[in-house]
């Protein structure tokens, strides 16, 4: 029998359920699987972490808005670019200040 790519992430969560990259992992594969709600439960939790796990709201802010959630996508890269910042990862910040600037001003959809 062989493992699907969730499954063998799951069994490593199973050893190691603190791991961030694990957890961000799994996130992706369940968005990828149709199962978008439970993935950006993941990715919430991953960025209300101390610290913050700074991908995790970008991927999120994605998800939102494939949903057409742009105002909450809107605030999880607000809420992002500042947790990039705080832990100096300016590449990160740019990255999700340009998403939203491409999102334009609340209310335009």
């Amino acid at each position: 029998m062989t493992l699907t790519r969730r499954q063998k992430i799951e069994a490593m969560l199973a050893d190691d359920p603190d791991d961030v990259f694990l957890r961000y992992s799994l996130a992706l594969e369940l968005e990828g699987e149709g199962a978008w709600e439970a993935g950006l439960d993941i990715l919430e939790l991953l960025s209300r972490g101390t610290p913050p796990y700074v991908p995790a709201f970008q991927m999120a802010s994605q998800h939102l808005l494939k949903r057409g959630r742009n105002d909450e996508a809107r605030a999880c890269l607000r809420e992002g670019i500042e947790a990039a910042r705080s832990q100096g990862l300016s590449h990160a910040a740019a990255e999700m200040s340009e998403m939203l600037m491409g999102l334009g001003q609340e209310g335009e959809g």
